[in-house]
């Protein structure tokens, strides 16, 4: 009888739901060689549950460790000591953490602690600049110096370990498990009886036009607010009153250095939708429903590709760089002229915008999961000979 490897899946925000729930699917299909253990630090409490719902995913642990206006000094410290508790409670041969947020790197600094071994999913990415993202950068450097199996989504995410000393028989190439999860669910959605419809899909049909081109915006991150998010702003303003066919849509961010400037901007122009956030089946059917996405998140910028969308990046930097290198994605920053250059440029000249079509994924083919799964396999057979 082969003694079964006992997983902690740790994930705290939306982002890691997304990208851990085909992986945790992929597990519970495997149950001869797996235990599986699911921890939610309720990091972004809210965002994370729409997730877990739609991906019917059932925590045997929630920290619920999410306080009004937190800041990342006092998150962190709530992690650490309540991850520690889950270890002992759980006792995991391995933990797995997904990507670059406080939850994932201090999951896995408090299993080093531990002597638990970690493995790290979306690993490599990188920008080189530890300001940009903030703090996710230094999150996913200090992950990878700590992390036993590192799941690298692309060849440069690999390149980028290997130019950093990892040992390359700890580093499998999968893809990105954001590829599994968008084919997941898109299916769901289009299986989904007329009648059961989510009632926020029920209004974006009503705002979503067949005659009007509809472009999706989210911004979010904490090196954009101020000034930059204001520049955008008035970018989409202008944009707004010069094109009046078309829809702007922006699910805004409830964090008050976000919201404040947006309404106060953007509020009241008719042809901009103003939402509070989304869950994730409406944000998925409005992705796939929109003309082309402006977007500061590095999660879209993955999800685009496989719904085929054009992708106006609005940040200095980003560590998703293969789909700017293949043409699909533009890396914009913040400036008001060159966002608005570039909007009418994918308005205007249908050439231009058909050029940014995805002609194949530089994110995955839909695998990614049973991948880590068979490494995971791999890596303990390995270790018990």
């Amino acid at each position: 009888m082969v003694k079964k490897i006992k997983i902690l899946v740790s994930f705290g925000t939306r982002p890691e739901g997304i990208k851990l729930a085909p992986v945790i699917k992929e597990i519970e299909k495997n149950k001869d060689y797996f235990i599986l253990s699911i921890c939610s630090t309720g990091q972004h409490r809210e965002m994370l549950a729409q997730v877990i719902d739609f991906f019917e995913i059932k925590p045997d642990i929630n920290l619920n460790l999410m306080t009004a206006n937190q800041t990342l000094s006092e998150i962190s410290s709530r992690i650490i000591q309540g991850m520690e508790d889950v270890f002992n409670q759980t006792s995991p041969d391995i933990v797995l953490v997904q990507g670059d947020t406080t939850t994932a790197f201090l999951t896995a600094f408090v299993a080093f602690y531990g002597k638990i071994r970690v493995g790290h999913v979306e690993a490599g990415l990188r920008t080189f600049n530890k300001h940009s993202p903030f703090p996710e950068e230094i999150n996913r450097q200090l992950i990878s110096k700590i992390a036993d199996l590192h799941f690298a989504p692309t060849e440069k995410a690999k390149e980028s370990l290997l130019n950093e000393g990892t040992d390359e028989n700890g580093i499998i190439l999968t893809g990105n498990t954001v590829v599994d999860a968008i084919l997941w669910g898109i299916d769901k959605i289009d299986k989904k009886p007329e009648k059961d419809k989510s009632e926020d899909i029920k209004l974006l049909e009503k705002i979503v036009s067949p005659d009007k081109k509809t472009i999706l915006v989210t911004m979010h991150r904490r090196e954009s607010f101020g000034e930059e998010i204001k520049n955008v702003c008035e970018a989409l303003k202008v944009t707004a009153s010069k094109y009046k066919n078309i829809n702007i849509i922006y699910p805004v961010h409830l964090n008050p250095n976000v919201s404040r400037p947006v309404h106060e901007i953007l509020g009241g122009i008719k042809n901009i939708k103003l939402f509070e956030p989304l869950g994730y089946e409406p944000f998925l059917w409005l992705m796939n429903k929109s003309y082309f996405i402006i977007t500061d998140s590095g999660g879209v910028q993955e999800e685009a590709p496989t719904l085929k969308k054009p992708v106006l990046v609005i940040r200095k930097f980003t560590e998703r760089s293969e789909s700017v290198e293949m043409g699909i994605s533009k890396l914009l920053g913040t400036d008001k002229e060159n966002i608005i250059k570039n909007m009418r440029l994918l308005l205007d000249n249908e050439s231009e915008y058909k050029k940014m079509i995805a002609y194949a994924n530089p994110y995955g083919d839909g695998k990614a999961s049973r991948r880590i799964c068979k490494a995971m396999k791999e890596y303990f057979k390995i270790c018990a000979e």
